[in-house]
C-alpha cells in the first residue's frame, strides 16, 4: 500500500507537469517543478512516469476516445447543450477549437511523449533487467494505443514527437503499421528477457496482461491496416480466458461514467438499438442489450431515442473498470479478415461469428447467447452480421468510426443537422494547437 499511495502520488505530480508545460510556453521557472532529467533518471521517477502514463491514457484519454466518435457515429446522443456536443452531434464543418478535437489529439500527443520519454531512458538505468524490458514494452503499447485512437479518427497523423515542432504527418495505414511495429518489438523484448517480478508488482498490478494486451492490438491494427493473415494470427494467440482492464477509484473516476453519471447531468446516452439504422434488426433476445442498456422512453434535445447507460459506465461509484479490449473482439477480427482477404475463407469467418453469437461464459459477461448464424452465406452479407456484432459487442470502446468507414456504411452528408445519417463525419479536422504550431499540418478533410 506505501508503494501504491508513493508511486500514485508521483504519477500526479508528473501528470500535472506534463499538462503545464504542454499547454503553455512562458520564459518563467518553477524552481519546485522536476526536470525531465530527474524524471526519468530514477527507478522511482520512471515507476511514476509509467503509471503516469497509463492514468492519462484510462481517464482524459479515454473520455476523448470514447466519447468524440460515439456522437458522430449515432452510438450516444447528446443530453447537454455544451457547444463541443452539439458540434458533434451536428456534424458538418466542426470547429478546429472544438474541445474533443482538441482534445482526443493533444490528449494523444502527451501519451506518446511520456511513452517516448521512457523508451529512451529505460534501457540507462541501474534496475532490473525484466523492468527494463517490461517499461520499454509498456511504453510502446501505449505509444502503439495512442497512434492508433488518433488514426482511427484523423486523416492523417503523427507518429513521433518533435520537439521543434515539425513533426510530419503520415497516412493512416503508415500509422497503424508503426503501431504494430510497436507491439512487434515489445513482444519481442519481453519474450527476450520476461518482465520482473518488480515491474508486474509495481506497474501491472493483476490489472493488465501485457502479452495478451500486445497481441490484441497487434490484431486490431493489422486489421485496420488490412494485414488480414496477420491479424488472424495475433488474435488466435490472444488467451480468451485472460483480461487486461484501467481500473479507477475516487479521485481518478471512470471517464465515461463521469460524463453520464457524474452529479446527476448527463452530456450524452446511448440511443435506442445502440444507433443502428432500421436496416439492421438487432434480436431482442441479444443479452448484449441488457449488458449495456436500460430502458428509456426519452427524446434528447434533438428529437433522438435514447436509453440509460449499463455496461462498465453505471457503477454508483463511478470506479467501475474498464476492459483494455474484450475478448469477443479477437472473434470478430478473425471473422472480418477470413472475409476480407484476397481468398475468403467463408466458413472460418462462420465459425468466428457463432462464437461471439452463441457466447454465454465472456469473461467479462458480454455475451449475445444467440443461436448460431443461418442466414445468406455471402461474403457481403456476412460482412454485415460482422458488422452488427462489432456494434453490439463493442459499443462505446471507441472503434465505431473507423468501423463505420471500413465497412462503407453510407457517406455522411456535407450539411449540418442531417440526424438520418449513420455518421456525419468521416474524420475530424485537425486541432488548432497543431495547425498554428506546425507547418506540416496537413489541410482538413471536407467532411
Amino acid at each position: 500500500m506505501r508503494n501504491y499511495i508513493k508511486f500514485n502520488v508521483k504519477a500526479i505530480a508528473l501528470l500535472m507537469t506534463i499538462l503545464v508545460l504542454s499547454s503553455c510556453e512562458t520564459d518563467f521557472e518553477n524552481p519546485n517543478a522536476a526536470t525531465d532529467a530527474q524524471v526519468f533518471s530514477s527507478r522511482e521517477g520512471i515507476l511514476a512516469a509509467a503509471i503516469g502514463m497509463q492514468q492519462l491514457y484510462s481517464t482524459t484519454g479515454l473520455r476523448w476516445i470514447v466519447e468524440t466518435p460515439a456522437v458522430t457515429t449515432r452510438e450516444v446522443g447528446i443530453t447537454t447543450t455544451f457547444q463541443n456536443m452539439i458540434d458533434l452531434e451536428d456534424g458538418g464543418d466542426i470547429p478546429n477549437s472544438t474541445s474533443n478535437i482538441v482534445g482526443l489529439w493533444s490528449t494523444m500527443l502527451r501519451v506518446m511523449s511520456i511513452s517516448e520519454d521512457i523508451a529512451a531512458n529505460a534501457p540507462n538505468l541501474n534496475i532490473n533487467d525484466g523492468t527494463k524490458s517490461g517499461l520499454v514494452a509498456y511504453a510502446n503499447l501505449f505509444k502503439a494505443m495512442a497512434i492508433g485512437s488518433m488514426a482511427q479518427n484523423y486523416e492523417q497523423v503523427i507518429v513521433a514527437i518533435s520537439n521543434e515542432g515539425d513533426a510530419p504527418f503520415v497516412t493512416r495505414t503508415e500509422a497503424f503499421n508503426t503501431a504494430v511495429t510497436l507491439l512487434n518489438e515489445a513482444r519481442n523484448l519481453i519474450s527476450a528477457t520476461p518482465v520482473s517480478d518488480e515491474f508486474s508488482s509495481e506497474i501491472l498490478r493483476g490489472n493488465i496482461d501485457l502479452e495478451n494486451t500486445l497481441l490484441a492490438m497487434s490484431a486490431r491494427y493489422n486489421l485496420f491496416a488490412g494485414n488480414y493473415d496477420a491479424a488472424i494470427s495475433a488474435a488466435n494467440a490472444v488467451d480468451q480466458s485472460s483480461t487486461s482492464v484501467f481500473t479507477y477509484d475516487s479521485q481518478n473516476l471512470n471517464p465515461v461514467w463521469s460524463r453520464v453519471f457524474q452529479n446527476g447531468v448527463s452530456n450524452f446516452k446511448p440511443r435506442d438499438n445502440f444507433g443502428l439504422p432500421d436496416s439492421f434488426s438487432v434480436d431482442p433476445s441479444d443479452g448484449r442489450i441488457a449488458f449495456y442498456l436500460s430502458p428509456l422512453d426519452e427524446l434528447n434535445i434533438n428529437q433522438l431515442p435514447i436509453e440509460d447507460l449499463a455496461g462498465f459506465f453505471d457503477e454508483e461509484s463511478g470506479t467501475e473498470s474498464i476492459p483494455v479490449y474484450l475478448t469477443d473482439e479477437m472473434s470478430l477480427i478473425i471473422a472480418e479478415a477470413n472475409l476480407r482477404k484476397a481468398s475468403a475463407d467463408i466458413p472460418a469467418a462462420i465459425e468466428a461469428i457463432n462464437d461471439v453469437r452463441t457466447d454465454n461464459d465472456d469473461a467479462f459477461g458480454v455475451n449475445a447467447n444467440l443461436e448460431e448464424y443461418s442466414g445468406d452465406m455471402s461474403a457481403d452479407t456476412l460482412l454485415d452480421e460482422v458488422y452488427l456484432n462489432r456494434r453490439l459487442e463493442l459499443f462505446l470502446t471507441g472503434t465505431s468510426l473507423e468501423d463505420s468507414r471500413r465497412f462503407g456504411r453510407p457517406e455522411p452528408s456535407p450539411n449540418a443537422k442531417v440526424f438520418t445519417d449513420e455518421r456525419n463525419r468521416n474524420f475530424y479536422p485537425y486541432p488548432n494547437t497543431e495547425r498554428d504550431n506546425n507547418s506540416n499540418t496537413p489541410a482538413d478533410p471536407s467532411i
